[in-house]
């Protein structure tokens, strides 16, 4: 049985944790609301890309002309994960999450027989997966510096993609990331990049019957814009991400100050049954010792 000092520094020790625990709360709390009002800005934009390029690719159909970031390389044989997580932990199961529904579908890919090549966006994503599939990983890109995502950070990311897709080095490219809902649920998303799967113009409601005139012509303008939308698709799922992180972390932290009050509770019970016994032990002493003279 502890005694009656260790029980004071633990009971101690606890608190200061909770502290800091509220103080990562509120901390997580502040930038929950900047990280999803930012996500939520940039879901219109990315459906609106998509509808465009819906657009414009039905205008351009099968036609040998078409980019080829939008029409594959025909082949379906070496696939690349782009698994996006966060740097840091204390966010619950938000980075194992995404880690494992990257997992299991590479798992799938080479079963089937596939190649499948890997980047890791993120700190706690390269950690998880180079466990099981650290041949497989050939990239890592480190956000631990960026205090604040931006476009510049996903268009060097996309650009990866691009060189390496222009060199043959994979056929699909799938993004993996975790889809903002609330603050307690974050959805693991998988995305396909490459070849371009854009939404179609009825699902994004905009306008199916309009007629368009594109100038120099469609398949020039989708030669520029799909290495752009690459990029914006990567961006908001990097935006999704702070804002699942931040909303994790909030919920794990507050579970976790929770967690430290019931212990306190406890940790101080016993403490004061210890105390009481103690207490009677030594009254039961002195009235024994009174009693003997």
């Amino acid at each position: 049985m502890p005694s009656l000092k260790d029980l004071k520094n633990r009971i101690a020790s606890v608190k200061a944790t909770q502290k800091i625990t509220k103080a990562m709360k509120m901390v997580a709390a502040a930038k929950l609301r900047r990280a999803q009002e930012a996500a939520e800005a940039a879901r219109p934009y990315s459906k609106r890309m998509g509808a465009v390029l819906a657009n414009i690719a039905q205008a351009v159909g099968t036609d040998d002309s078409a980019p080829a970031l939008m029409t594959g390389t025909g082949r379906d044989d070496v696939h690349l994960l782009v698994v996006c997580t966060a740097e840091r932990g204390l966010c619950g199961g938000f980075n194992s999450q995404i880690s494992r529904f990257a997992r299991e579908h590479a798992r799938r890919l080479l079963a089937a027989g596939k190649t499948v090549k890997i980047i890791c966006v993120g700190k706690k994503g390269y950690d998880s997966l180079r466990r099981e599939f650290a041949t497989n990983i050939i990239d890592r890109v480190d956000l631990r510096e960026v205090k604040r995502v931006s476009f510049e950070n996903a268009d060097l990311i996309g650009h990866k993609i691009i060189d390496l897709f222009e060199k043959g080095e994979f056929d699909v490219a799938t993004l993996f990331y975790s889809e903002f809902k609330s603050v307690i649920s974050q959805v693991p998303t998988a995305l396909q990049l490459v070849p371009a799967s854009a939404e179609t113009v009825a699902a994004a409601d905009t306008g199916a019957n309009a007629v368009y005139e594109y100038e120099p012509d469609a398949a020039g303008i989708l030669t520029d814009l799909i290495p752009r939308n690459l990029s914006v698709q990567i961006f908001r799922a990097l935006l999704e991400n702070v804002a699942g992180e931040m909303g994790a972390k909030m919920s794990a932290m507050d579970n976790a100050t929770r967690n430290a009050g019931e212990m306190i509770n406890k940790l101080t019970l016993s403490y004061n049954r210890q105390r009481q016994a103690q207490i009677t032990k030594e009254l039961i002493e002195i009235i024994s010792g009174a009693e003997a003279l």
